[in-house]
């Protein structure tokens, strides 16, 4: 796992600690921003439920200027008026929640149709007022993420940049709940570092590296897509076709590690049990399911659990050991720690010639 230096990391909240904002200052402009997958757009559904308003979802990066409404003519008076999409909910004549997401990713001529909604007072559609109390808010990419998120600076003068945490492994696991494959979890649980951000100065096989060209990675939206690959694994009747979706949903890296890890589920204890009962939690005994365990322990090995977690290493054969002490060494949380154990240390000494 690397670490990228020099990031400060952003003032953030979480996706409920937007909703609050969004519903409580409706005369207020938010833009929303996270990384790819977090579940922006998930905030249009938790105010609907929370206020009982009639919702809508705009889909502004693939808005064209005649999706946005339309003049038509009044020829009694010789004049033009606005009539927008039915979208926008504006016909409904009350207060509405409206989502404009991906706005920064519009284009220019729909960004300045939808400007005036954002205005403080008067907010409007063309020359149709929004409803009192209606809540409007945008979405967006970090401008980070390197996909062309930029406002102008205009309208930067008329939003609220809102940035969201990515949530980790143990937040995304509580939400998980019931909804999310039990063995997707498991994986997660397993490997918690694959739901890392890039904005902590943290990349992996795994997570999202705007530095470089990629393909999928592991993300809250992407683990979902899986968990319902997943569930219709029996259905699919297909291992080929089983494996080639995971990895096309979650990334090849991934994908091979959650194929790997279901293949071999049942041979892989727990970590708590590991770490609370080393000397006699279970120990797999095919390669392929020792392999996912190393790699997974040397992920998760820390400073309170080295101990544990060198003395189960030692129930396995020394290239396997290798394998486990290698990685630790070569991370850079790892190797700040497993130099100072004693255990580690004697380890070191007792194995240099199959090192």
């Amino acid at each position: 796992m690397a670490t990228q230096d020099n990031i400060a990391p952003p003032v953030t909240t979480t996706l409920s600690g937007a909703a609050a904002l969004i519903q409580a200052t409706p005369t207020v402009r938010y833009i929303i921003r996270s990384e790819p997958g977090v579940g922006k757009t998930s905030i249009l559904y938790e105010l609907m439920k929370a206020t009982g308003m009639d919702g809508t979802r705009v889909d502004c990066a693939n808005l064209d200027i005649g999706d946005t409404g339309m003049p038509i003519i009044d020829h009694e008076t010789m004049t033009t008026r606005y009539y927008p999409n039915e979208i926008f909910k504006l016909h409904l004549k009350k207060p509405v929640i409206v989502c404009l997401d991906e706005y920064p990713k519009a284009s220019e001529a729909v960004r300045n149709m939808l400007h005036p909604t954002l205005e403080v007072d008067n907010p409007r559609f063309a020359d149709i007022p929004v409803a009192e109390g209606s809540l409007i808010f945008l979405t967006g990419n970090l401008a980070s993420d390197g996909v062309g998120d930029e406002l102008a600076a205009h309208t930067l003068q008329r939003v609220v940049e809102i940035i969201i945490k990515k949530p980790d492994a143990e937040a995304w696991l509580k939400w998980a709940g019931s909804l999310i494959h039990p063995l997707i979890k498991a994986w997660v649980d397993q490997h918690p570092y694959c739901l890392d951000s890039y904005t902590d100065g943290l990349i992996n096989e795994f997570n999202f590296d705007p530095s470089k060209p990629q393909e999928n990675v592991v993300s809250g939206r992407t683990l979902e897509i899986a968990s319902r690959i997943m569930s219709k694994r029996k259905a699919i009747n297909n291992e080929d076709a089983f494996y080639a979706a995971l990895c096309g949903a979650v990334g090849k890296p991934a994908g091979e590690s959650i194929y790997a890890y279901v293949q071999h589920q049942d041979e892989l204890p727990t970590f708590q049990s590991i770490v609370t009962n080393p000397q006699s939690a279970k120990c797999p005994t095919t390669m392929g399911a020792i392999a996912v365990l190393m790699y997974g322990l040397a992920a998760r090995t820390n400073v309170n659990n080295l101990d544990a977690v060198l003395q189960y290493a030692s129930r396995f054969d020394s290239e396997w050991q290798v394998l486990l002490m290698v990685n630790l060494a070569q991370s850079k949380e790892g190797k700040d720690f497993a130099f100072e154990n004693r255990q580690f240390q004697e380890w070191l000494a007792a194995n240099q010639d199959i090192l």
